[in-house]
């Protein structure tokens, strides 16, 4: 699950993504895609931006949609790739040096509930290795002209499960064609 701008990117070529921030109604719809995830898998660079709502105070003054947001993360276990972190400090939260596809097979086969996949590069090689099966994308219409890409650089075979204006963004669901 991404927001991502027009042109393809969740990040400018600044790293900025001030653009993204989601109204009221986008940020519900997140969170019910979210709260069918058991299980985070996270980028170095993601983790590092999620991290902030693993205190429980974060949100305390927050609307509604904020606060469900920070309940159904932290309530989520999360596994971080990573060969440059020492090690993490989140609840629920375990650090893997580098991303093992049979592991990945055996978590979503003795899960009951979904894992969601946080990070271009660890998306790539999730989708190199087959382990990916959903996309959902929530549209910005902002175009950033480069920056970081919302998907893998490789050849991806999507079929159109669901789309649907959500304010001002646009929601696209995609079946990935193996």
């Amino acid at each position: 699950m991404n927001i991502a701008s027009l042109d393809g990117y969740i990040a400018d070529r600044e790293g900025r993504f001030d653009w993204a921030r989601p109204d009221d109604d986008v940020h519900a719809a997140v969170n019910d895609l979210l709260r069918t995830v058991s299980t985070y898998l996270y980028g170095r660079r993601v983790y590092e931006v999620m991290r902030v709502w693993d205190d429980p105070g974060i949100a305390t003054d927050a609307p509604a949609v904020v606060r469900d947001f920070s309940h159904i993360w932290r309530a989520a276990e999360k596994i971080v790739y990573s060969r440059t972190l020492a090690d993490v400090d989140t609840e629920r939260t375990r650090l893997e040096r580098g991303l093992d596809p049979d592991m990945v097979r055996a978590l979503k086969r003795g899960s009951a509930a979904d894992l969601a996949i946080g990070g271009p590069g660890l998306a790539a090689a999730a989708f190199a290795e087959g382990l990916v099966d959903r996309v959902h994308l929530f549209i910005a219409p902002v175009t950033v002209g480069g920056g970081t890409p919302a998907l893998a650089d490789q050849r991806l075979d999507l079929s159109l499960k669901e789309e649907r204006r959500i304010g001002r963004f646009v929601y696209l669901h995609y079946g990935v064609r193996m």
